[in-house]
């Protein structure tokens, strides 16, 4: 981990914010010159704390779609359950992002597909790969209430003071 000052963490706040924004505009922003900026963010990304840059589509403009989260426990608790199932989470682009959790349940998977039915056949296809689900429960969302990626920067980093 490496350290981060101020002027790190004003970048990131930021970028978090308007990932779109240009150096400039961004070395501006934090009131710092370009070169500095930009060597900075080239050290946030060397070191994997930048991970990417990407845009926020709507997909209500875009195109029909179901948002799901399934919660799931995997019969056997053991390594090599744990990494078949990683491994065929990562073949399905519908599940869009999956945690390993402890106390209850295994994993919790966030999945976007085109309707219920799709979502359906996506759990069908996982239990007849033989990864050894025990149960799974589907929650759908009906409205999204909060949303979006920015991360809590103060709060986070208040505690480390």
């Amino acid at each position: 981990m490496i350290r981060l000052d101020d002027r790190d963490i004003a970048i990131l706040k930021v970028l978090s914010e308007e990932g779109r924004l240009s150096k400039a505009a961004l070395a501006k922003r934090i009131n710092l010159s370009p070169t500095p900026c930009w060597e900075r963010l080239k050290r946030l990304e060397k070191a994997g704390i930048i991970e990417g840059y990407r845009a926020e589509i709507s997909l209500r403009k875009t195109a029909p779609h179901v948002t799901v989260f399934v919660t799931l426990e995997l019969e056997t608790h053991n390594s090599a359950a744990f990494q078949a199932f990683e491994r065929a989470v990562t073949t399905y682009p519908e599940i869009v992002q999956c945690w390993a959790l402890g106390g209850g349940f295994d994993y919790l998977l966030q999945v976007v597909t085109r309707d219920v039915e799709s979502y359906q056949a996506l759990i069908d296809r996982l239990l007849d790969q033989g990864l050894g689900l025990a149960r799974y429960y589907t929650y759908i969302v009906t409205k999204p209430i909060k949303t979006g990626h920015v991360l809590p920067f103060d709060t986070l980093l208040s505690a480390a003071d």
